[in-house]
């Protein structure tokens, strides 16, 4: 029996703690079974994958390129995790589904597209209740019509991938490589040049996909304004069951803000980060087995991931009683102004690594108001200083889209090093950590966390916060989680 492609298992999809079945059963299962068509038509979208196709082609020209979307991950031995499809393939297609390759052949005057894909498993074989792709199993798929017609693209059996990646020349194919490891080996790399570990050829492949996306058009800022507003929800919804005194588990607010991703959106775009009291000091606290206390703070970090796999990133920081004290008010009021200070300087041509220099001089400032500082505000935002980052560690911004950090692979020069664009969307995220343990700090500082987080939106004029739904500033923090406690809880709807 021969493998499947994608996953190494038998072909057709059985298992090898599968059950043998009996004749008369496989007899019985073959017959009485009425079709079923889906009501598809062609998605809004199309023509907005259509033009980024069209760019991806005009970079390269002449050459075979081989975009796949990667495969399920197996979980406790018999189960999937959750298929989230590539970020550069379904910024091309808008295709969800694992295992499908996206192949663009030259055709003299452009690019064919084709995609691969796993069609449904109709009732001329056993696959459609045997197999761990059958529709008993996982559901109705596509047809391949079905497919074609609501992606505007071609469409192929993935069983054909193998004979359409067969023989293509290494010095005229580029392969988006480290989705799919069987793409990786049917098509041979070629022996020339490497960068960050792979050949350079498809590095560049990576890179170009990646600077595309820089520009947001019209629908992806619709989708991630979608996305804001779902994720203002989902914080309202943490508010309203957050008491002023007593405690309540981290995991309790991640989960009621979960519930919101997956009733308005696909899920979470990250890990949500909810850190109580000192836990907000931790920048990627995702453990989330604390619990808030009255008189603390607590800092939220959380994106809701629309059904099109956009997502925000927004951080609040709330004062659990629903007053800051003077001292954290202090803190926050100067995170406050970093961002605004970030926020303000943002136009087309603005460098990027501007936004972040002029939050951190605010907040070396605040550090010098504090007594922390050893040096002064100038020497420590010397580069071959910095000591300032002791307490505030990460970068400003980064670029937002269907990744959380997106344009990953982009050029230095078209990104960290380079100017702000049109259409470019970032977030602005300054904060404060006074660790528990950090003895250069006095201790009525130790273990508060401020972060302030807000996706911003790159126009002709400047700067517009798409997530100006939540407030920021610490009076109308006060207000608003005040509102939201009498509002009472609310069930998504």
């Amino acid at each position: 029996m021969t493998e499947d492609r994608t996953s190494g298992k038998p072909a057709d999809g059985t298992e090898s703690h599968d059950p043998d079945f009996p004749q008369a059963f496989l007899d019985f299962m073959r017959q009485g079974w009425r079709d079923t068509t889906l009501p598809v038509g062609p998605r809004p979208e199309v023509p907005n994958h259509v033009k980024r196709r069209a760019a991806l082609s005009a970079a390269f020209p002449g050459e075979t390129l081989v975009i796949p979307t990667g495969t399920e991950k197996v979980r406790a031995n018999d189960t999937d995790h959750p298929f989230r499809p590539g970020s550069d393939f379904v910024y091309l297609t808008g295709d969800h589904d694992p295992d499908s390759v996206l192949v663009l052949r030259p055709n003299g005057s452009g690019h064919d597209a084709t995609l691969y894909m796993r069609p449904r498993s109709s009732r001329k074989t056993d696959e459609f209740f045997r197999s761990r792709h059958g529709e008993l199993w996982v559901g109705r798929r596509h047809t391949l019509a079905e497919k074609s017609t609501e992606l505007g693209l071609p469409t192929e059996d993935l069983t054909e991938l193998d004979a359409a990646l067969a023989g293509l020349a290494p010095g005229r194919t580029r392969v988006l490589r480290g989705f799919d490891a069987r793409v990786d080996a049917a098509v041979r790399p070629w022996d020339g040049p490497r960068a960050d570990g792979q050949p350079a050829r498809d590095r560049e492949l990576a890179i170009a996909i990646s600077e595309l996306k820089l520009v947001k058009d019209e629908w992806e800022i619709a989708q991630l304004q979608e996305a804001v507003d779902a994720t203002v929800r989902g914080f309202e919804d943490v508010a309203r069951a957050l008491p002023a005194d007593r405690g309540v588990s981290e995991r309790l607010l991640e989960g009621i803000f979960a519930l919101r991703a997956r009733y308005d959106g696909n899920d979470v775009g990250y890990g949500s980060i909810v850190g109580a009291g000192e836990h907000a000091t931790i920048l990627h606290w995702v453990h989330n087995h604390g619990a808030t206390r009255p008189g603390e703070l607590l800092l939220m970090d959380m994106g809701v991931e629309n059904r099109n796999l956009y997502t925000a990133d927004v951080t609040r920081v709330l004062p659990v009683d629903g007053r800051f004290t003077p001292l954290q008010r202090q803190v926050y009021d100067a995170v406050y102004a970093a961002q605004q200070a970030g926020i303000d300087i943002i136009k087309p041509g603005v460098a990027f690594r501007e936004v972040h220099l002029t939050a951190m001089r605010v907040l070396a400032e605040a550090l010098k108001d504090l007594g922390l500082l050893p040096v002064s505000v100038d020497e420590a935002m010397d580069p071959a200083s910095t000591v300032y980052r002791r307490w505030t560690l990460h970068g400003t911004s980064h670029m937002l889209g269907i990744d959380v950090h997106d344009c990953a692979n982009a050029r230095k020069e078209h990104y960290r090093d380079g100017p702000l664009g049109e259409g470019y969307v970032l977030t602005v995220e300054p904060g404060l950590y006074f660790q528990p343990e950090d003895e250069l700090v006095p201790e009525e500082l130790r273990g508060i966390g401020v972060r302030i987080e807000d996706d911003i939106l790159v126009t002709a004029t400047g700067a517009v916060n798409l997530s100006a739904g939540l407030p920021r500033r610490s009076d109308e923090v006060e207000t608003w989680l005040a509102e939201q406690r009498e509002a009472g809880p609310r069930l998504p709807g």
